[in-house]
């Protein structure tokens, strides 16, 4: 039945700042209104909702602010030059600067790679992708390229 995520929604202070950001990470606009705009993340399999608001400093959760966008293994080789790129800069997250990061997340049994940055409003914004699914082996959370040497 479920075959996946449709959509997620963040609060944002400037409708149309927020659209050009979302643009530079390559989303789609697909229906901008007046309090509430969608970004395509994948054309008619997913979106990411914008909308207008006066209490965008919610105090952060990661319940209520975030989104992590899937991202190819492969593409984690230049996610953090990519961003720069585009002016986004990476953030510090769980301890591990910027330098350190793609960082390697150990959901034991899972691990994946991220990379955290926000957007104009202090959303909390994740790049994340699938390193193993379904592996029985415990390990500290670690920079993606000290894992890679294991």
């Amino acid at each position: 039945m479920i075959k996946g995520l449709y959509e997620a929604h963040l609060p944002v202070s400037d409708m149309e700042e927020s659209i050009t950001f979302y643009e530079k990470l390559g989303l789609e606009l697909a229906h901008k209104g007046e309090r509430v705009s969608f970004m395509w993340i994948v054309k008619g399999e997913s979106w990411l909702g914008l909308w207008d608001s006066e209490q965008v400093d919610l105090p952060y959760h990661p319940s209520i602010r975030h989104v992590a966008f899937h991202v190819d293994r492969e593409d984690f080789t230049h996610a953090k030059a990519w961003l720069e790129s585009r002016d986004i800069q990476v953030r510090e997250a769980f301890g591990f600067t910027p330098d350190r990061q793609p960082l390697v997340l150990p959901n034991n049994p899972q691990a994946h790679a991220a990379i955290y940055f926000n957007d104009l409003d202090g959303n909390s914004l994740e790049l994340i992708a699938p390193l193993r699914i379904d592996v029985d082996e415990e390990f500290e959370m670690v920079a993606l390229d000290e894992w890679e040497k294991w």
